[in-house]
């Protein structure tokens, strides 16, 4: 027993770089490694990752990885062809969404549906909102709409069926009837993905769900087959935009749930480190080579949305930690519209080009450049190891020729208006997660990471108001390290749609149990070792006439004692307001959905482990100085080995401190102090 691997691995697959984040606990050490993604084929990359840090995959007993093989393909719209079979007269439900529109302003617009009308087709059958069946299914009638669509080319193909989530009996029948005639595994029906009220929702995630299969199917077959050529007999989960982990073979039945996966692990490692630090108030921001990502982490807990759009028409009824993204990463391309004003992304250099310092071939400015320039990045230390050194006058060049020339500016200050540009882009993004939702971004802290988050870190604390910033010990491996304490979790719903005065409570009690021993069974099925096992329970609620609801989770002693009316109104109440304020008197309650989540805790690591070995001093750490341009000037900042400061170790700015995985700038006015588990704490200078 004593000579099995021990060794936990996570892997964040980001646009520029893979992340990996080596965890050996049998000896508490840990390593980081950043490689060139390979977007052609995540596992290529992510191999490489691999043996970058370990020689013998056979040590490694688990591999946890965040992969945007999913999102990529939605958002460029190159997963499988796709087939759905649905009521007759409901076959537009896709293409006709909400009737909402691309542009606000105007009456113009495209969308174009992932599944093309001639693909989507009618069969009869009919069950009412009530549950009753009108019209049973004819298999014979779906069997020959199978072949249609397999003559058509069609891989996967989904059953979505009006009112499926009131009586499935149809779908379920229908998709007996579909396993006879369809080649592969790449079926589903709407009452197995999502059994809830609202038509084009369930149609939409249902789509997209068939829409991804056959392609992440194929990427998960293809990274297992080159894991175990290398020797690797572990484990694979995979990382849910929930924050929470799946096996391989739930990743396969529902890769919807891999959308904004990479993403969802940095905000779980920045919730863990955060509240260790003792700061349980965060807004995370992932800077990496081609978005920016923001989400809010109130009292030490993620929000999480129940449905989020990957773009216009592409709506995912799925639960996912909130998270806001814009195109403002390190290879966002910086670029003068017909109005001469300056623009930052949304278009990207990803990593192939690259910024224009890779020499790769792209000649138009990103903000990485503007870094460059005004000397916050060193030239002759990359990060990622792809590069031996940045090119520094390419950089100024096209600078000069894309932002200066056109702007009237030399090409220090066009360089400065870049990085003041994608500052004001990012704050923007942080005051949308925290003051138009009520919070006062005082009493948060900043948490930086990613590859060029900790760049930005000061110029944030001071545009927004800030209370501080908390960089991580690895910003660039975050959300690797993310992958290796996320908590597996299962999510189910189902709808009720009844007012709390005529609803059954004994039979939500029945139905809630039922789900949450789904649940349990699920976590027993995957064979991970876990701390413990829990889990949640909530209700979509609204008072009567009301279109949105509010999410309403049920104090453990309620559910635990057993469900009542006058328990469920009070947790309502309490909840409404405060979400608006105060509870509306004397209407009725509505339960429109409940939902379960069956979580399954995973050991948490010491984050001492990451802190600076004892004997180091800040001379150890010092590396220098270098000029850097500063609003309007140069200035000389202190130069240090981020890794090698002491705790406790404090740092003024103006000071730059480098590690192979990202780059920090401390801003003049601000101090950065080194905690006991190796971050830093970045705030106000004291004036001495």
């Amino acid at each position: 027993m004593s000579d099995a691997p021990r060794t936990v691995v996570g892997v964040d697959v980001g646009g520029t770089f893979t992340d990996v984040f080596f965890l050996d606990e049998a000896t508490g050490s840990c390593a980081v490694v950043k490689v060139p993604s390979t977007p052609e084929d995540q596992s290529k990359g992510l191999i490489a990752g691999l043996a970058s840090g370990s020689d013998d995959f056979a040590r490694i007993a688990m591999v946890v990885h965040g992969t945007t093989v999913g999102t990529n393909a939605l958002l460029e719209r190159k997963g499988a062809k796709t087939g759905i079979i649905t009521t007759a007269g409901f076959r537009d439900a896709l293409e006709m969404r909400r009737r909402d529109r691309p542009n606000t302003w105007g009456l113009w617009g495209q969308f174009e549906p992932v599944v093309p009308r001639d693909l989507r087709l009618e069969i009869a059958e009919r069950t009412l909102a009530d549950g009753t069946v009108r019209q049973a299914v004819d298999p014979a009638e779906v069997k020959a709409a199978a072949r249609r669509l397999l003559a058509a080319g069609v891989e996967a193909a989904c059953i979505v069926f009006i009112n499926s989530y009131a009586n499935p009996a149809n779908e379920l029948e229908a998709l007996a009837a579909l396993e006879e005639v369809w080649p592969n595994d790449h079926i589903e029906a709407s009452s197995n993905i999502l059994p809830e009220i609202r038509e084009f929702e369930r149609t939409s995630t249902t789509t997209l769900n068939a829409y991804l299969q056959p392609l992440i199917g194929d990427y998960l077959g293809r990274l297992e087959e080159a894991l175990g050529a290398g020797g690797f007999r572990g484990q694979v989960l995979i990382v849910q935009s929930n924050g929470g982990v799946m096996s391989v073979e739930t990743a396969r039945r529902r890769p919807i749930r891999t959308a904004l996966s990479g993403p969802a692990a940095g905000v779980i490692a920045s919730a863990h480190i955060a509240a260790e630090a003792g700061f349980p108030n965060v807004i995370t921001c992932d800077m990496g080579g081609t978005s920016f990502d923001v989400s809010l982490i109130a009292e030490g807990t993620s929000a999480l949305a129940p449905q989020t759009s990957i773009d216009f028409g592409l709506v995912l009824r799925t639960p996912m930690i909130e998270i806001t993204t814009i195109g403002a990463g390190g290879g966002s391309i910086a670029w003068v519209d017909r109005g001469g004003l300056l623009q930052i992304g949304p278009e990207s250099a990803g990593s192939d080009p690259g910024p224009v310092c890779y020499g790769l071939g792209n000649d138009r400015p990103t903000v990485t450049d503007a870094n460059l320039v005004l000397g916050r990045i060193n030239a002759e230390r990359p990060i990622g190891g792809k590069l031996d050194r940045l090119d520094v006058a390419a950089a100024e060049a096209a600078i000069s020729g894309h932002v200066g020339t056109p702007l009237g500016l030399e090409t220090m200050a066009a360089a400065e208006a870049v990085i003041r540009v994608a500052n004001s882009r990012m704050a923007g993004a942080i005051r949308l997660v925290s003051i138009e939702h009520g919070h006062d971004p005082a009493r948060f802290a900043a948490m930086p990471f990613g590859g060029g988050g900790a760049l930005h870190a000061g110029a944030l604390i001071k545009e927004v108001g800030l209370a501080r910033a908390i960089v991580p010990r690895f910003p660039g491996i975050n959300s690797a390290l993310g992958c290796t304490i996320a908590d597996m979790r299962h999510d189910f719903v189902q709808t009720v749609n009844e007012t709390l005065h005529d609803l059954d409570i004994g039979d939500l009690d029945t139905r809630m149990g039922g789900l949450a021993r789904d649940g349990l069974a699920l976590l027993d099925h995957a064979g991970v070792a876990f701390d413990g096992a829990d889990c949640v329970f909530e209700l979509d609620m609204c008072y009567q006439g009301q279109t949105h609801t509010v999410d309403v989770t049920l104090p453990p002693t309620l559910t635990e004692e057993g469900l009542t009316r006058a328990g469920v109104r009070s947790a309502f109440e309490a909840r409404y307001r405060q979400v608006y304020g105060r509870p509306l008197e004397g209407l009725p309650e509505r339960v429109l959905n409940l939902r379960v989540s069956a979580i399954g805790r995973r050991a948490k690591f010491d984050l001492a482990l990451l802190a600076p070995a004892e004997g180091t001093t800040m001379e150890d750490a010092r590396q220098g100085t270098r000029n850097v341009w500063v609003d309007g000037g140069w200035c000389e900042a202190a130069v240090y080995d981020r890794l090698a400061l002491p705790v406790g170790a404090e740092v003024p700015g103006p000071a730059i401190l480098e590690q192979s995985d990202a780059t920090i700038f401390i801003e003049p006015d601000l101090a950065g102090e080194v905690d006991r588990f190796g971050n830093l704490v970045i705030a106000w200078a004291v004036p001495s």
